[in-house]
């Protein structure tokens, strides 16, 4: 019984092609998001109830290997996961999709973490954040700037001036451009997520819109990591 950590589209394909191939397995979704999307498997949906429960379920499931296809930024899953793992003994293969980099045009500036963007974004810009509703209050360093929060579902308790918009992706570099004009963005705060979703970034190079650029959390060491859906599906077959 393969464990898939779920919330990410390879994680919906991998789901689908294990389905397909008849591999028993159970994805589990943290509910963070009121609607997620269908998955091919059968679905859990919540915490594990902290490390200790995280480990009972493994046991009592049966579970002969973890998929960790979380999104690149849950580094609390991901360090739980592979420490918990590797005390177990229990095969962990981590799907981390290629980096986003920057290309002839972009005017993008590095940030290691949320907390530095009050030294490079200046006061009065005009700012789409699109880094997701959780750990909100890690970017109350942009007070003092026009503040745009994308997101799937609202957010609460904003910084005075500051909107939220809901929105769901996938979103075009046509759509980008034109939430862009529409509101006039002046900097774009995400995070380097890789893959998909690059309408925002392509719209940003074209519009003159500086990137303030996430820079991912480091990756667990001693486990195996894979870019891919298909590797992951290697992977998945040969326990």
């Amino acid at each position: 019984m393969i464990l898939v950590l779920a919330g990410t589209a390879e994680a919906r394909a991998l789901c689908e092609a294990m389905a397909a191939a008849g591999i028993a397995g159970v994805a589990s979704l943290s509910g963070a998001v009121a609607a997620p999307a269908d998955l091919a498997l059968p679905v859990r949906i919540g915490g594990f109830g902290g490390e200790a429960g995280f480990r009972d379920y493994l046991a009592a499931q049966g579970i002969t290997g973890v998929v960790d296809a979380t999104h690149p930024f849950a580094a609390r899953i991901t360090e739980r996961t592979s420490r918990v793992c590797k005390e177990l003994g229990l095969p962990l293969c981590l799907i981390a999709r290629a980096s986003w980099a920057a290309g002839p045009g972009d005017e993008w500036v590095e940030v290691t973490d949320p907390e530095a963007l009050g030294r490079v974004i200046p006061r009065g810009a005009r700012v789409l954040l699109t880094v997701g509703r959780k750990e909100i209050a890690r970017y109350h360093g942009l007070k003092g700037r026009e503040v745009l929060v994308r997101s799937i579902e609202p957010v609460d308790d904003l910084p005075e001036g500051w909107r939220s918009v809901t929105a769901r992706p996938p979103f075009t570099a046509e759509d980008e451009a034109a939430f862009f004009a529409l509101t006039g963005i002046g900097w774009l705060v995400t995070k380097n997520a890789g893959g998909g979703g690059t309408g925002k970034l392509e719209a940003a190079r074209a519009a003159g819109v500086r990137v303030a650029m996430i820079s991912r959390p480091a990756l667990p060491e001693g486990v195996t990591i894979v870019e891919t859906v298909e590797a992951a599906m290697e992977w998945v077959r040969g326990r």
